[in-house]
């Protein structure tokens, strides 16, 4: 019988509240976790009775030390790891730590806020929120600079390969790896450009989101360069967001992924270049302020955990000398 996922795949909710949490160094966080697991679990059934049709939904995505201090299952997702900065010869991917990661959506922002203060609630104790962005649909599914976003998606059955772990990872199957990223953009100096030349810069039509064909397409069109081919690829649920008052409009970059070494190889383009010095020309408009990768487990994991009893894959195996690596030992 196959694990149950998480929502990862749904394209519902035109609003959303991206969350990370990390655990306090001088607090036990293992029963809090337990709990944690059971709210997911609750929220994503609640939402669904309460509001159907509403998109409801709370994912909830574990970083690689965390893993390790709440002794979950080794041996780890096979591409568990921390994030190390990618960084080229002018732009970097940073790296930012984050314990949990919380994907909350909903059709209506209030669901998304009551999901949140419940989440925050029993967080409170052991952990500090350290990443709080709104996002919401813009107009046709646009970004804030103006182009649609997630045109490349996978669609259908396609969705689940490319999204969802299967039996080449059994103890995780049903699960994905989740990296993310908090972008701000340089809308002064973006809209400054005619057009035709933003239209160069991402590799589509503004208007219609057509894209340009191969021998027009800039080699540094962003399009060029994230896109790494109809094998491999990603779920992206990016959403924008925009504080006038601080003068922070940007993407939330969320992908969900069968592989990260999907993600890697798609970063290495844009931030590195393909080749080296050809690098993603958006990333002289858009700058990372966050790089997270989490593991999303099944929704199976969580409610055995939640339960008390041990998660799916847990083995004789000890953790010790990876929580030493880590400096919880």
């Amino acid at each position: 019988m196959n694990p149950e996922p998480q929502n990862v795949l749904d394209y519902s909710g035109d609003n959303t509240i991206f969350l990370v949490w990390n655990f306090k160094k001088d607090q036990e966080p293992g029963s809090v976790f337990q709990r944690i697991c059971a709210l997911v679990i609750n929220l994503n059934n609640s939402g669904g009775t309460r509001f159907p049709g509403a998109g409801a939904s709370c994912v909830m995505g574990i970083g690689y030390e965390a893993w390790l201090r709440l002794g979950l299952p080794v041996p780890l997702p096979k591409e568990l790891e921390n994030f190390n900065p990618i960084s080229g010869e002018k732009h970097t991917a940073v790296a930012t730590r984050g314990d949990l990661h919380f994907h909350l959506r909903g059709s209506a922002s209030s669901i998304c806020y009551d999901m949140a203060a419940a989440l925050a609630e029993v967080l409170d104790p052991v952990a500090v929120p350290v990443e709080e962005v709104h996002g919401f649909r813009y107009w046709d599914g646009r970004s804030i600079i103006g182009f649609v976003d997630g045109t490349e998606n996978p669609k259908g059955e396609k969705r689940a390969f490319f999204g969802l772990i299967g039996d080449e990872d059994p103890v995780y199957q049903g699960g994905s790896y989740l990296f993310v990223q908090k972008y701000i953009h340089d809308l002064k100096a973006f809209k400054a450009l005619p057009v035709g030349e933003q239209e160069k810069v991402i590799g589509r039509s503004k208007e219609n989101d057509i894209e340009m064909p191969d021998d027009v397409k800039p080699s540094n069109a962003h399009i060029a360069l994230a896109n790494v081919g109809d094998e491999l690829k990603i779920v992206r649920d990016n959403m924008p967001f925009g504080n006038m008052s601080t003068n922070e409009m940007g993407t939330y970059f969320i992908a969900y992924a069968r592989t990260f070494s999907t993600v890697k190889k798609m970063l290495d383009n844009m931030f590195i270049g393909s080749p080296e010095g050809n690098y993603d020309r958006l990333l002289d408009f858009s700058t990372p302020k966050t790089g997270s990768l989490f593991f999303v487990p099944s929704a199976s994991f969580l409610k055995n955990i939640a339960s008390g009893a041990p998660a799916p894959g847990s083995s004789s195996l000890s953790i010790g000398s990876l929580k030493k690596e880590a400096g919880y030992e």
